[in-house]
């Protein structure tokens, strides 16, 4: 049976809501009972989604002419304006390494941490493309990498723009994000610790919840939990409940 696509403005929304992760935990669960039971459903969330990326990928294509190959003298843009501190990163590098080793005997415990990760991990959704006025195109089309789960290619761009911005939260953050992704939490912890020690970063909260999760998965549970209780976000008390009991 064919889908039907004569789907209402208030559908669609609706959906792009599910696809863009910004439902409640309930109206999440809800909808994937619903794409469960109904596969008709499920092909049209899947074609919509399809179609959102293809949206977003055709505006930076258009936008291409108008991008310079050099980066713009101008930081990358973050989700609001932010001026960073200056942290020595391979100082962190090699602090992270010494504290991934210092719960490594955390390896042989028992399974359930992995469960505790798969059950609460989903990646970022990263940000919206189809809007931005930024002249970067390198970054967004990174993103729109990114969102395609195509991490080894979104990395391959940001981790090129890095080179000229080593400060930069924006850039730090989706590099950790993306490596977690892809399920290298060891290169991920550097870039979300360099995060979340940069006070006035947008993203220091979101930084600090998938930072507790890379250690989680990583097995070092009381830096998992260290870093769990500096988020606010949704899913950090459940994790840490769970760890407690």
């Amino acid at each position: 049976m064919k889908p039907d696509y004569n789907i209402s403005q208030e559908a669609l929304e609706h959906i792009e809501r599910y696809i863009n992760k910004t439902m409640t935990l309930e109206e999440s669960a809800a909808f994937e009972k619903k794409l469960e039971s109904n596969l008709d459903f499920k092909k049209q969330v899947e074609d919509i989604e399809t179609i959102l990326l293809g949206i977003e990928t055709q505006a930076l294509k258009e936008k291409l002419e108008e991008f310079h190959n050099e980066l713009p003298e101008t930081d990358i843009p973050s989700k609001e304006p932010s001026k960073l501190k200056y942290l020595n990163f391979t100082k962190l590098v090699a602090a992270a390494a010494i504290l991934i080793a210092a719960g490594s005997f955390w390896y042989f415990s028992e399974s359930s941490n992995t469960n505790l990760y798969s059950k609460f991990y989903t990646p970022d959704p990263g940000l919206p493309t189809t809007m931005s006025t930024t002249d970067d195109f390198t970054f967004y089309d990174a993103m729109v990498n990114y969102k395609r789960k195509d991490y080894m290619l979104a990395l391959s761009k940001w981790e090129s723009l890095l080179k000229n911005k080593p400060e930069n939260d924006t850039l730090n953050y989706f590099i950790g994000s993306a490596y977690l992704a892809k399920g290298d939490e060891n290169q991920a912890i550097p870039y979300l610790l360099l995060v979340s020690q940069n006070e006035k970063s947008i993203f220091k909260n979101e930084a600090f919840y998938y930072l507790g999760l890379a250690y989680l998965k990583a097995e070092n549970i009381e830096l998992a939990k260290k870093n769990l209780k500096f988020s606010t976000m949704d899913n950090s008390k459940d994790i840490l409940s769970e760890l407690e009991d």
